[in-house]
């Protein structure tokens, strides 16, 4: 891949979690993620799936500062993004699952209609918008998530496929 391809790839990659657009990756950027998801599936922040997107989140992002964020300015950016935290990621895809897997966890408990450990197709694209993707890669993405065509989308279809997303190859 030429290389202009790969930053464009990182650049998407960052922006995803850059959800104000304000140029770095920091707490607030993964409490926003949080809070914007909780509204779309009207869950209340005070309540059991609310408190654990919310955990989730942090620990997502004491993750992500602690693999990245190489000043200590308690802010990641583009530059630390592609040299801290992509480049070691690949290096160690497993470890990018680990990190996100809370956050995961409890966005896919948000949007499980109900409660069977599953998100709908439908629910997966709002999850997916909620996180700034195109609707038509959100339809795409979800649809190839459901890797056994039934319809609904697990945690073990998710977690190896956002590290596989989050892990680009150069």
């Amino acid at each position: 891949m030429v290389s202009t391809e790969y930053e464009r790839r990182i650049a998407a990659r960052f922006a995803t979690f850059d959800q104000d657009g304000n140029g770095y990756i920091d707490r607030e950027d993964f409490n926003a993620a949080a809070k914007a998801l909780l509204a779309e599936f009207a869950v209340t922040a005070r309540s059991d799936k609310g408190q654990a997107l919310y955990a989730g989140a942090e620990a997502f992002w004491q993750g992500m500062a602690g693999i990245a964020d190489r000043d200590g300015d308690q802010r990641i950016t583009r530059e630390e993004f592609v040299t801290g935290a992509v480049k070691r990621l690949r290096d160690n895809p497993d470890r990018f699952a680990e990190i996100a897997r809370p956050f995961l966890h409890a966005a896919l408990a948000v949007a499980d209609p109900d409660s069977d450990g599953h998100a709908t197709l439908t629910d997966t694209v709002r999850v997916l918008r909620v996180f700034h993707v195109p609707a038509d890669i959100a339809r795409a993405t979800a649809t190839a998530l459901d890797t056994d065509g039934d319809g609904r989308i697990g945690e073990a279809e998710v977690i190896p496929a956002f590290a596989r997303y989050f892990t680009v190859p150069e």
